[in-house]
């Protein structure tokens, strides 16, 4: 008797229809198991097409001793997840679905279409044609004994993964709101923070001229955390990824400085100002000895006006340039959050310990990555990691 005979009357209930439970409903489906996918907006993938409007950043290319580290503290708890569905294997199935895949200058992977809405509409396809159906407009409110409760009903279901999201961008379906469920069960749950999120400024008005622009080429620093990706000048503050990357430690209240010319030394930036001015400004004199654009000298004058006089001083300044800010966007706002549910409440198949035959996935767990491709990628692994140890469970209770 084949693996799909023998759980052809299984059923499962997948909660939560982003990457990580369209990932499980795929390999639940694959294994036989009759498959419901809920999810509480009208439509699915909101989120997920809102990340690739722009350019849909699936993975990075590149060895996974680089790619693992950028999970931090979770990083060790993920490795088996993320090396049995690695980068690679991320490339290889957007290319099952006709996708193809190109590799960007910074290592970064997307679709030839760049767009996520071609890969989600044939992946809704490949789950329609396994048999997985779907029910939009179902928010799920929690547990009655075995039976699963939403809104428009009760249903029980043989095993069921969770994939509730995050709590950013609650009007694309991560709000959240699943913690209290899982608290009022004695669950535990991580509070929610802002993550992969800009930064508050009050800029003076003579930063207006500037909105608009990218602060590239500068080396962004907080705490031990270094970034030398660019960051957008808005009229709220700074954006991108060079701001995101720096995002956690400004969170956990590390200063941020800017260096404007973090390919040169403070001794050769020193040197360069020490040639003689004649009658010009010294705005004009900075401009010119260091070739500085306009957008990063109105940074160094807004944020540490007067610029010292002293060629040394004035190299400490622009290598080091504090930026005063108001804290994090709000975490509505933010790309990701950090928080969510613990791994110590899962075992090492992603399952509940509390519930048996409950799993849960993707970015409702308590991880915390940049952009580049690595939640999207975590978000695919741990769906199919959370799936696959549910087929386990059906086996074993066989």
């Amino acid at each position: 008797m084949t693996l799909q005979q023998d759980l052809s009357t299984k059923t499962a209930a997948v909660i939560g229809a982003g990457p990580a439970g369209l990932m499980a409903a795929e390999v639940l489906a694959q294994a036989g198991v009759q498959v419901t996918l809920y999810d509480h907006k009208p439509s699915i993938g909101r989120k997920f097409l809102m990340a690739g409007k722009s350019g849909l950043n699936l993975t990075m290319d590149a060895p996974f001793d680089g790619f693992l580290p950028h999970y931090a503290e979770t990083a060790d708890v993920l490795r088996p997840i993320l090396q049995a569905f690695d980068p690679a294997a991320v490339q290889d199935w957007a290319r099952s679905l006709g996708q193809d895949v190109f590799t960007g200058s910074s290592g970064r992977v997307f679709p030839h279409a760049m767009k996520a809405s071609p890969l989600l509409r044939a992946w809704l396809v490949r789950l329609a044609d396994m048999g997985v159906q779907l029910q939009t407009r179902w928010r799920w409110t929690g547990w009655d004994g075995d039976a699963l409760i939403f809104d428009q009903g009760r249903i029980t279901a043989d095993v069921t993964v969770l994939a509730l999201g995050g709590a950013s961008w609650a009007r694309l379906g991560s709000d959240g709101a699943w913690s209290e469920t899982l608290q009022g069960q004695d669950i535990a749950v991580a509070p929610f923070g802002p993550a992969n999120v800009g930064l508050r400024v009050d800029w003076s008005a003579h930063m207006a001229p500037h909105f608009g622009q990218p602060v590239k080429a500068v080396a962004w620093r907080a705490g031990d955390t270094i970034s030398r990706g660019e960051a957008i000048l808005s009229a709220k503050g700074l954006e991108g990824s060079g701001i995101y990357s720096i995002a956690r430690a400004v969170r956990e209240g590390a200063a941020l400085t800017v260096d404007l010319m973090p390919d040169q030394t403070v001794q050769q930036v020193a040197q360069r100002l020490a040639r003689k001015r004649g009658k010009e400004s010294h705005a004009n004199h900075i401009r010119k000895a260091l070739k500085l654009e306009p957008l990063k000298l109105a940074l160094a004058q807004e944020c540490a006006r007067p610029l010292p006089q002293d060629p040394q001083a004035l190299a400490r300044v622009l290598k080091a340039l504090p930026v005063a800010h108001a804290g994090l966007r709000p975490m509505d706002e933010a790309i990701s959050t950090s928080g969510g549910l613990p791994f110590a409440a899962l075992d090492p198949h992603l399952m509940l310990t509390s519930r048996p035959g409950t799993f849960a996935a993707g970015e409702m767990l308590d991880w915390e990555a940049p952009t580049g491709g690595y939640l999207i990628t975590a978000c695919l692994a741990t769906g199919r990691w959370a799936a696959q140890g549910a087929i386990a469970h059906l086996q074993a209770a066989a």
